[in-house]
């Protein structure tokens, strides 16, 4: 990966990471749903000129807007509101990987390799070893909240094979349109004074979701689907692994997270779990088989 490529990993790790910081604040000023719908509703007036229709897909990417946009952020939202501290919740959002693989074998009969296997086990067990901290055992529910939302995203990811080469701005589009309606709805439904909270905030307030739509959604995931269009996956993942890593210090740094040997053991197990699931093996296994050639050719 060339220099310029590596420079742009680490501001989409750098945006995602500080997203984490953003969407605390906001889901803690706005309340979360409330929060999301205002996200949305911002990231929608952005990407509206790639709202347009997909022939043949609609169905499978409405699908994926709804999981996403309904379901994923509005229990992210309710994690991180909910959350003891950041580190717990970036990290337990990266459960998304090991759970698509999962999906992936029981949905889509790919098969699975015994090391991937003892990945997946790592990871999930680095989890539960998190939940026994003192300060994440005494907020499990934003644990719960997170853990489930990514295993929606892993769902949206496979359904997602099912709308190929739609684009990720049309994609955002429709994930905006659907969102923050229904997440307005919700909030409605579950949320209070939301009218008293519009009057009583400051201007200066709506950074967060603002950046939450502009540096996370468009920014972060401009950049890895550009990425994405020019490496491998197995490339590309595990360079995002330092997302969550970046939303830990500054959560330490910005509201005085205290980070115990349980979170720091099980961050580590599961970010090295989530590592090997994200490496092909068999890309690995080529690539020692090529230079093993070339040595015998020298």
């Amino acid at each position: 990966m060339s220099v310029p490529d590596l420079l742009l990993i680490l501001i989409a790790n750098c945006a995602w990471g500080f997203n984490f910081i953003a969407g605390k604040i906001g889901a803690d000023t706005f309340q979360p749903l409330f929060f999301t719908s205002i996200r949305f509703m911002l990231l929608l007036i952005i990407m509206l000129p790639w709202l347009r229709p997909a022939p043949g897909f609609m169905k499978p990417m409405l699908r994926v807007a709804f999981l996403l946009g309904v379901v994923h952020f509005g229990m992210i939202f309710i994690g991180l509101s909910a959350g003891g501290n950041i580190a717990s919740i970036a990290i337990t959002a990266q459960l998304y990987v090991p759970f698509s693989a999962i999906l992936a074998t029981l949905l889509l009969k790919e098969k699975i390799s015994l090391p991937r296997v003892a990945a997946i086990t790592i990871a999930l067990l680095g989890v539960m070893v998190i939940g026994f901290d003192p300060v994440v055992f005494n907020h499990l529910d934003a644990v719960l909240w997170v853990a489930s939302a990514a295993l929606v995203m892993a769902t949206a990811t496979i359904f997602m094979r099912q709308c190929p080469n739609l684009g990720v701005l049309r994609l955002q589009a429709w994930i905006a349109a659907v969102g923050m309606p229904s997440q307005l709805l919700l909030s409605l439904c579950f949320e209070s004074g939301q009218a008293e909270l519009l009057r009583e905030v400051r201007l200066i307030d709506y950074w967060s979701p603002l950046y939450s739509a502009v540096g996370a959604s468009v920014l972060g995931h401009g950049i890895v689907y550009y990425l994405l269009g020019k490496y491998p996956v197995s490339y590309v993942t595990p360079l995002l692994l330092l997302a969550p890593i970046i939303a830990s210090i500054l959560g330490v740094f910005l509201f005085g997270d205290e980070i115990g040997w349980k979170l720091i053991t099980g961050g580590i197990m599961t970010l090295v779990g989530i590592l090997f699931v994200s490496i092909n093996p068999e890309t690995i296994t080529n690539r020692i088989r090529l230079q093993r050639f070339q040595r015998r050719r020298k």
